[in-house]
């Protein structure tokens, strides 16, 4: 796949700061590829690798319209107080390249997390879907602990 320069995630993180135009902006939920319809909302546990094929700690959302912005939720649904969850996200263009948005490790209490972004759209790309990633197969700490993850594109 193809990553674009840094230049442009510094670009977004410079940018992506709140102002008073964004807190007026009208958010919609993006739906999972591959959900059911009934909620954009999706919980999830990160569990161990699967003896036959693979663990898939990925989770994409289509994008199906042009949005100014997006906004990425993850909420922890786990009652172990020591929980830490790799999460990353990335912005997925229709060229195939991608831009990846969020990179950390959070320990936030159950029923609490954070809203990441907003992170505006890059010009001259058209979003095709938002990716979250939790959990990662080289942080066995990670396995056993339930989440929820959610995406806005905003106006």
């Amino acid at each position: 796949m193809k990553v674009l320069a840094l230049s442009l995630l510094g670009a977004s993180l410079v940018f992506g700061g709140g102002t008073a135009a964004q807190a007026q902006q009208r958010c919609t939920f993006l739906q999972p590829i591959g959900g059911d319809g009934t909620t954009p909302i999706v919980s999830k546990r990160v569990g161990a690798a699967k003896l036959i094929g693979k663990e898939n700690w990925n989770t994409d959302f289509i994008v199906n319209q042009p949005y100014s912005s997006f906004k990425f939720f993850f909420t922890a649904n786990s009652s172990d107080a020591n929980a830490k969850y790799p999460v990353s996200g990335f912005m997925k263009f229709s060229d195939g390249s991608n831009l990846q948005v969020i990179n950390e490790v959070m320990n936030p209490p159950m029923g609490t997390g954070r809203m990441f972004g907003p992170f505006p759209a890059i010009p001259g790309k058209q979003a095709s879907q938002m990716n979250f990633k939790v959990g990662a197969s080289s942080d066995p700490g990670a396995l056993g602990f339930s989440y929820r993850i959610s995406v806005q594109g905003c106006q």
